[in-house]
C-alpha cells in the first residue's frame, strides 16, 4: 500500500479528513465511522482503479459520498422506525457560551439542504478546492460557489444575523461582556 500514494499522502493521512467529512452526511459519530470504514474498505478493494496522478482525497470522497447515497436508497426502502423516536434525541450538554454557540451553528448547517451542507463541509471546513468540490460533486464549478453562497447566506439567517461583520461584532460584546463579570466577581 505505501507505493499507492499520491501527493506523498497515504491512505492512513487521509483518515481525519475522511472522519470531518462523514459527519456531514452523518450526526452520529458512531456511523460516521462506520461511513469511512465502509469507504476505506471500498477503496482498498477497489485500489487497482485509481487512477495514478489523480488525488486520493477526492477519488476516497466521491467513494465515501457514493456509498453515503447508496445507504440513504436502502434506508428509505426499509423504513426501520420512527425519525422522532426519543432515544435519538441527543444529551444536553454543559451550558457554557461557547457550548451553545457551537451548537447553534451546527443545528444551521444541519438544517441546510444536504447539497449545500456537503459544500460548505468540503471547502469552509475541510479546505477542498472549488474544482475537486465540484469533481467530487459532480457538478460545475459555477455551481458549487452558488451552493457555498446560499448556504452561509443561510447559515447567517439561521442564526438571525443580518451579515458576517454583525455576527462577529456581537460574539465579540459577548466575550468582553463575559470577561467584565469575570472581573467584577475577582472584586
Amino acid at each position: 500500500m505505501a507505493n499507492q500514494e499520491t501527493d506523498d499522502v497515504s491512505i492512513v493521512d487521509l483518515i481525519p479528513a475522511l472522519r470531518a467529512f462523514a459527519r456531514t452526511f452523518c450526526r452520529v459519530p458512531d456511523d460516521a465511522d462506520d461511513l469511512v470504514q465502509e469507504t476505506l474498505t471500498k477503496g482498498l478493494a477497489n485500489i487497482d482503479n485509481f487512477e495514478p496522478g489523480t488525488r486520493m482525497k477526492s477519488w476516497l470522497f466521491t467513494i465515501m459520498r457514493n456509498s453515503y447515497y447508496t445507504r440513504i436508497k436502502a434506508a428509505d426502502r426499509e423504513k426501520p422506525g420512527l425519525l422522532d423516536c426519543a432515544s435519538a434525541i441527543p444529551i444536553t450538554e454543559a451550558t457554557q457560551e461557547w457550548s451553545v454557540q457551537s451548537k447553534e451553528v451546527s443545528n444551521a448547517v444541519q438544517r441546510l439542504p444536504e447539497h449545500q451542507r456537503e459544500v460548505l463541509m468540503l471547502i469552509g471546513v475541510l479546505g477542498v478546492s472549488y474544482e475537486e468540490t465540484a469533481e467530487i460533486c459532480g457538478c460545475a464549478v459555477g455551481t458549487v460557489k452558488s451552493r457555498l453562497n446560499r448556504a452561509r447566506a443561510s447559515v447567517l439567517e439561521y442564526l438571525g444575523e443580518s451579515s458576517l461583520q454583525t455576527l462577529v461584532e456581537r460574539r465579540n460584546h459577548l466575550s468582553a461582556a463575559q470577561g467584565n463579570f469575570a472581573v467584577d466577581r475577582r472584586r
